[in-house]
Parts: C-alpha cells; sequence; structure tokens
C-alpha cells in the first residue's frame, strides 16, 4: 500500500507562483514512476508532468518552461513548482505514484483568478 498526501494549494493571481508537495509513505520501490495530474472543471483529468526514477522528467506543452517537478527521495516527497501562473492552469491536482500498483491522492485545488 502507498498513501499519497498533497499539499500547497491555494488562490493565486495570474503570474504568480505556488509549489505543491505530495508526501508519500508506505511501500515505494526505488525504481517507479510519480506524476502529476489535474482536472479542471468540466474537462478530463489530464497529465501535467512526470519524473521517472533514473529515467528524466516529462512536461505537458501547456506547462513547458513554467513548471518544474522535483522529487526529495529521502523524504519520499514529490514537488511541482508552478510559475506564472494563468487563470487556465486553475484545476485540482493530483499525485500519482506508479510502482507495482496504481495510486493516487485525494487533489489539492489551485484557483488562478484574480
Amino acid at each position: 500500500q502507498v498513501q499519497l498526501v498533497e499539499s500547497g494549494g491555494g488562490l493565486v493571481q495570474p503570474g504568480g507562483s505556488l509549489r505543491l508537495s505530495c508526501a508519500a509513505s508506505g511501500n515505494i520501490y526505488s525504481i517507479n514512476v510519480m506524476s502529476w495530474y489535474r482536472q479542471a472543471p468540466g474537462k478530463e483529468r489530464e497529465l501535467v508532468a512526470r519524473i521517472i526514477s533514473g529515467a528524466g522528467t516529462y512536461y505537458s506543452d501547456s506547462v513547458k518552461g513554467r513548471f518544474t517537478i522535483s522529487s526529495e527521495n529521502v523524504k519520499k516527497t514529490l514537488f511541482l513548482q508552478m510559475n506564472s501562473l494563468k487563470p487556465e492552469d486553475t484545476a485540482i491536482y493530483y499525485c500519482n505514484y506508479a510502482g507495482l500498483h496504481i495510486y493516487w491522492g485525494q487533489g489539492t485545488r489551485v484557483t488562478v483568478s484574480s
């Protein structure tokens, strides 16, 4: 079992920044894939960024150059630094862990509005 708890969401003005965190606990394997997804109102959940252990990172075109995914292995925490936020970034952001099984966090809401 793996537990994922996101934090760091909130209300921010366009152009602002937020840093999301995802604390992972349980049976975390050294070889894994951790990702951030988001789901905006009325839209399907979409992949935002991914970090693959030992292989690098991936970003969707919509966030490339503005968001940075990183991880802190000792504390088993995944981060998403979000800069130059736009209203279209408004969504619930979910942490995802893929090892032997796939797990999701409960989500953290990000609202970008003036």
